[in-house]
């Protein structure tokens, strides 16, 4: 049903209606100009407009909407059957493959596709797509730059009072931190006011450390938990072993006890490879390799006195400056001792006199760094003295390879974790050596000048692009290195090989020809003693000693002064002839 309401009013309520219409203007007003108003104002001169020539922009910011992707899979098990014919049912599906396959359209399908799969499968037994032309002839670039190093940050003590870095660990994570530990190695040297911190720095934030690390006495040694980058172990100036967890603050979360703890400084702590990866030891000076659970650190789980004699006796141990774990060999261990001997250990041995294996005998001093190879674990690397030395597990006597001895003291090494072939050491000089064996085996391939003071501690990245220098002044400088000496080259493991083999060999054949020689030497002495006889008589006295001395003395000296006056004569008869000559020339004249 439609509802319609009409509105009505009257004319004479709209109001009145306009007529318009045309006439000239009419003046109403006309106000005449006063003079007097003109001062009230004062004239603007010059008028300056400023315009802007340049389109004047305004800056908007816009967000695209975002796409999301999601991947999806099928997986296609039987497909292509019309609706009417069940998959599962054989019959039907014979059937209807009868079918199709009679059909005409389907017979010129196939044979049309299988002449072109004829041809790609003649074209790729023919032709191999992925051989590499040419291959011998490639040249890389990185052999044809030259070694170089370039700094990229300084990391300085930030403390008044300098003190040595002592120890370097690159965080396990991506590398972009690095813990140093600093104390001050010279005995009875430290004054009152010096630090006890040590420090995490940023790579890329030299000006100040992330973090700092607060133990009771100086960090010696610092390393990461390759398991869990949060944890460091630290090995302190007093012999006690403190650990942190970088969540829980500058304090250490525990402590070894005094008692059970070394006596002496820690000079090397190394993780272990367990499970739960809270185990690792240390290595002292006082003679003791350690081994603690960071779970229960009032004491040692173990222990091994370094007594050459196996006996156990604390007072003939060598004292232990470097430790060496191969997590390939979880029972091997090796250690560098104070002495210049390395001793190899086994730690699962069933009695500590069994733990010695061995030793490795061939240094003057204090052997500061210890390494084994890790593309070739039976070689290993140790710096002392003033040179390095390359080892080989068999060979016992003597290393298979040594450095040139320098005129400073070397004082830290370390092999390249990407090149098997390349090694890095430190002197007191302040300069950084390069080893490139493949290159050049007499003298480093890159000498770098790193600081003017003694450095003292050395590590590489995992990637071995970056490396960091620790110098006595607290200095720790990091460097990168040129790509020809971080990235393996071809046929470089073979080549190694073959080298580290050859000289092997060759210390064998040296070893067994020296213990040949020395028994024969042995059974000659013996045999001269057997023969030998005392005859009083026969024996010449002092007295005749000194006469036949005497007598042998004179004659040397008259023969002297005879062939002396020979000369004289043969000189002064050639002069008188020169003269002759000279005067029979001048009379022809």
């Amino acid at each position: 049903m439609e509802i319609v309401y009409v509105y009505t009013k009257k004319r004479s309520e709209f109001g009145r209606q306009c007529n318009f219409s045309d006439r000239p203007a009419e003046l109403h007003v006309d106000i005449l100009p006063d003079p007097s108003q003109m001062d009230n104002y004062i004239e603007r001169n010059p008028c300056d407009n400023p315009t802007q020539c340049a389109q004047e922009m305004s800056e908007h910011e816009v967000n695209t909407e975002r796409f999301q992707t999601e991947t999806r899979g099928i997986n296609h098990v039987e497909g292509g059957w019309p609706k009417d014919v069940n998959p599962q049912e054989m019959e039907q599906t014979i059937r209807y493959r009868k079918k199709v396959e009679k059909d005409e359209n389907y017979i010129n399908t196939v044979l049309q596709l299988g002449s072109l799969m004829e041809h790609c499968i003649k074209q790729n037994n023919a032709i191999d797509i992925y051989q590499q032309y040419f291959e011998e002839e490639e040249v890389s670039e990185s052999a044809e730059e030259q070694p170089s190093a370039k700094t990229i940050n300084v990391f300085r003590d930030p403390n008044e009072i300098k003190r040595t870095a002592t120890g370097l660990s690159w965080h396990p994570d991506g590398a972009k931190k690095l813990a140093v530990a600093y104390s001050s190695l010279e005995f009875q040297r430290a004054t009152k006011d010096m630090s006890f911190d040590s420090y995490i720095w940023d790579i890329e934030n030299p000006d100040k450390p992330e973090m700092t690390l607060k133990p009771v006495s100086p960090l010696v040694c610092l390393e990461y938990n390759p398991k869990d980058s949060h944890v460091l172990i630290g090995g302190c100036y007093n012999g006690q072993i403190a650990y942190w967890d970088t969540r829980k603050g500058s304090q250490p979360v525990e402590m070894s006890t005094i008692e059970h703890s070394h006596r002496d400084p820690v000079y090397k702590v190394i993780w272990l490879q367990s499970k739960t990866g809270t185990d690792y030891f240390s290595a002292s000076t006082d003679g003791n390799v350690l081994w603690w659970d960071i779970r229960k650190m009032s004491e040692p789980t173990e222990r091994l006195i370094l007594d050459p004699s196996k006996k156990g006796n604390l007072d003939n141990a060598l004292g232990a400056i470097s430790l060496e774990f191969e997590t390939t060999m979880p029972t091997k261990f090796m250690v560098g001792t104070e002495q210049g001997q390395v001793v190899s250990c086994n730690r699962k041995a069933k009695t500590p006199a069994e733990k010695i294996v061995c030793t490795y005998s061939g240094h003057h001093g204090p052997i500061y760094a210890l390494q084994r190879n890790p593309f070739f674990p039976k070689n290993f690397l140790t710096v002392a003295d003033w040179t390095a030395r390359i080892w080989s597990e068999e060979i016992k006597e003597s290393s298979i390879m040594w450095t040139k001895y320098h005129m400073t003291y070397l004082t830290d090494g370390c092999w390249s974790p990407v090149r098997p072939a390349v090694f890095f050491t430190t002197r007191m000089d302040g300069t950084l050596d390069v080893w490139d064996l493949l290159f050049k085996q007499n003298d480093p391939t890159l000498s770098l000048k790193v600081c003017d003071e003694s450095l003292y501690s050395l590590r590489l990245q995992d990637n071995g692009r970056f490396l960091a220098c620790g110098s006595q002044l607290g200095t720790t400088t990091l460097l990168e290195i040129s790509p020809g000496l971080c990235t393996l080259q071809r046929n470089e493991k073979a080549l190694a090989t073959a080298m580290f083999e050859r000289e092997t060999k060759r210390e064998k054949i040296l070893e067994a020809r020296h213990r040949e020689m020395r028994l024969k030497e042995r059974s000659r002495s013996e045999q001269g003693k057997e023969e030998e006889t005392k005859d009083v008589d026969t024996e010449e006295s002092s007295e005749d000693l000194v006469a036949r001395a005497e007598k042998e003395f004179f004659e040397v000296v008259e023969f002297e002064l005879k062939k002396r006056e020979r000369e004289e004569e043969k000189s002064q008869s050639k002069a008188d002839k020169e003269k002759e000559i000279s005067e029979e020339k001048e009379a022809e004249d």
